[in-house]
């Protein structure tokens, strides 16, 4: 096992990525609203270098304060972002995230594929689906 790793680091999966005006903030309600949680977050005062939320169920997302600089690696515009995100109570996080403030933008609604989901924005305008379609199986 790699150094930088043990017991309780996450096997290797897709952690989709995004900047923010307001990262701290973005944090604060991604908690709140959606029930991420704060994994680690660096940075001096409101700026964000890299934060990690972990979603409960599995996987979660990377973020940091936009940078504003010619040689920036990473160049993502904030409010660009949008993501799936899988939770088997949909109902119960539709409410929780109306309750904070999300501006919800697909009500609650059954799928012709088979799952219950919602959709809303965050404060910076990313766009977030939450829904109980896990995918479908791989090919062996």
């Amino acid at each position: 096992m790699p150094e930088n790793q043990s017991d309780t680091t996450p096997a290797p999966q897709v952690w989709p990525t995004l900047r923010a005006r307001d990262a701290r903030g973005l944090i604060r309600f991604l908690v709140e609203a959606f029930g991420f949680e704060e994994t680690v977050v660096y940075g001096e005062g409101e700026r964000v270098e890299h934060a990690q939320l972990s979603w409960p169920e599995g996987g979660g997302i990377m973020l940091g304060s936009v940078r504003e600089a010619e040689d920036d690696r990473w160049p993502l515009r904030p409010g660009t972002f949008g993501g799936y995100v899988v939770t088997d109570r949909p109902d119960e996080l539709c409410a929780r995230a109306r309750a904070a403030g999300a501006e919800i933008i697909v009500e609650l609604n059954d799928t012709d594929y088979g799952s219950r989901s919602f959709g809303a924005r965050d404060p910076e305008g990313n766009l977030w689906s939450f829904g109980t379609y896990r995918g479908e199986p791989r090919k062996m």
